[in-house]
């Protein structure tokens, strides 16, 4: 049940009202109320978030909840646990479950369980192709009507070019954007990290960087001949970003995202571990798709960030169990648990100089809402205007904290940040104008 709540002498960025001052934030009946200075409100539990930031809650528009099908790995009511520790109120779920979701009946599954058991919002994302194969597009109308906020084929490119831009028109009349995986399988067929030096001393294959860009090249051509949306999931390399660049330049729809993964850790994480080192460490908790990056790479992804190219960060939460990563590199799955160590993971750039906070604030609420015309869903998301819905994330941007995936609510507790001390934490969590979270960080 929403309660009565006052935020009293927070920082709050609102990047939607460009909005950035010391003020009181007030909430009743799951919504926004008023953001004043010194605020009455009678009756309401107050917090005091002097010293903290408040802003909207974040937004992802890239999350694996695994439901149906591999629940193993993680579940609906799991995973949306672990988006309230990350400081998200809204998650859109992926479509790789089992059975994918490519149909109204899986949606609707998803739904109805979110609507049963998650605590934060879920929104769904269709399958391009039925089963994600690749081969036959999906129902998108009736994906479209079901509530789906987008197509992807996520994990699986749509490296049929006649099958993506037939995609991308069917896509356009509902309004909605394809999001691809950009990667060309025949250049990265059998690989399991970045191709560079690393890999080379690890004896491991690698994907090059083109596998990515010569796919991103591919797609903003199609979205220039259709008119549509398309989204370039976990952008890694410089290529693409440069790609994007480009295309926007020009006037073609397209929008990206980047992963906190991608904007912070480079390939050396395979060999060394986040913590360094000089053993090597074949770490297969940095096992993940689109590989991690050299520096370069990485440096383009923050500038892109930074300057509007990459419209949002998305997480790419992937959680698996433990044997899925206690075996042979080869043998491996990709992907990386993401949720509940985003926050402090980016902050890492603002505490660098390379991003300002409320850039990033923006990057993690608006950004993602507008990337995807998410406002259209859900009015009033990822602001804190008056009568908006009262998802709000209270952040500690100097809180020390040391990162033990036993602690995680996801289970995936497969992240090679073990033991990594992050600076900026999320202090709570409200969603619907219902308190999902309050901090027990171990600090530092």
């Amino acid at each position: 049940m929403s309660e009565r709540i006052i935020i009293r002498g927070g920082r709050v960025i609102d990047p939607a009202r460009r909005l950035d001052e010391i003020a009181d934030v007030l909430l009743d009946s799951g919504h926004i109320v008023e953001v004043v200075r010194g605020g009455a409100a009678d009756g309401a539990r107050e917090i005091d978030a002097r010293g903290l930031v408040v802003a909207p809650g974040f937004v992802d528009l890239h999350t694996h909840l695994r439901d149906p099908g591999l629940e193993y790995k993680e579940d609906i009511a799991s995973g949306t646990r672990a988006a309230a520790r990350g400081g998200f109120t809204t998650v859109c779920a992926m479509p790789n479950t089992q059975p994918a979701m490519d149909n109204r009946a899986t949606v609707e599954y998803v739904l109805r369980t979110a609507a049963a058991e998650a605590i934060v919002r879920v929104l769904p994302i269709g399958a391009v192709s039925k089963d994600r194969a690749g081969e036959a597009l999906a129902e998108l109308g009736d994906l479209a009507a079901a509530g789906c906020v987008g197509f992807s084929d996520d994990g699986a490119p749509v490296d049929d070019a006649t099958l993506m831009r037939r995609a991308l028109e069917y896509a356009s009349a509902f309004g909605l954007p394809v999001i691809d995986h950009c990667e060309e399988p025949s250049l990265s067929h059998g690989a399991v990290m970045h191709e560079g030096w690393v890999a080379t001393r690890l004896g491991l294959r690698g994907a090059p960087a083109a596998a990515e860009s010569s796919m991103v090249e591919r797609d903003v051509a199609l979205a220039a001949a259709t008119g549509a949306h398309v989204h370039i999931a976990h952008v890694s390399t410089r290529a693409a970003v440069d790609a994007v660049r480009r295309a926007k330049a020009r006037g073609v729809h397209v929008t990206a995202e980047a992963t906190p993964h991608h904007l912070t850790l480079t390939d050396e994480t395979v060999a060394f571990g986040a913590l360094g080192g000089d053993a090597l460490l074949y770490d297969t908790d940095a096992k993940v798709n689109p590989p991690l990056r050299p520096q370069d790479d990485v440096d383009a992804c923050v500038d892109g960030l930074a300057d509007g190219t990459i419209d949002c960060v998305a997480t790419d939460h992937a959680p698996h169990a433990l044997i899925e990563k206690l075996c042979e590199f080869d043998e491996a799955a990709f992907g990386m648990s993401g949720l509940e160590t985003a926050f402090g993971l980016c902050m890492r750039l603002v505490h660098a100089g390379r991003l300002d906070l409320a850039t990033l604030v923006e990057r993690m609420t608006l950004g993602p809402v507008r990337a995807l015309g998410l406002d259209r869903v859900v009015p009033g998301i990822a602001t804190l205007a008056a009568g908006a819905p009262a998802d709000i994330v209270l952040l500690d941007p100097e809180r020390a904290w040391v990162v033990d995936p036993e602690r995680f609510a996801s289970k995936g507790k497969n992240t090679p940040l073990a033991g990594v001390t992050l600076r900026g934490a999320v202090v709570a969590t409200v969603a619907g104008g219902r308190m999902v979270f309050e901090s027990e960080a171990e600090l530092v």
